[in-house]
């Protein structure tokens, strides 16, 4: 079984220039709800979100 990659998304923000809240506004979730992702504390991701992460990312 293929491990996952790993994303940092502290650094896929700077690169974008975009901050947290934003993020959070677009994906449609709430702040603190990404900083759990953000800070590797999630203990699970429902694939709804990761394709919203993804798409609001690029």
């Amino acid at each position: 079984m293929q491990a996952e990659p790993i994303v940092d998304i502290e650094v896929v923000l700077a690169r974008r220039k975009m901050f947290v809240g934003g993020l959070a506004e677009r994906v449609g979730m709430a702040p603190a709800d990404l900083a759990v992702l953000k800070n590797g504390r999630a203990e699970a991701v429902r694939f709804t979100t990761r394709a919203a992460l993804c798409g609001a990312l690029g």
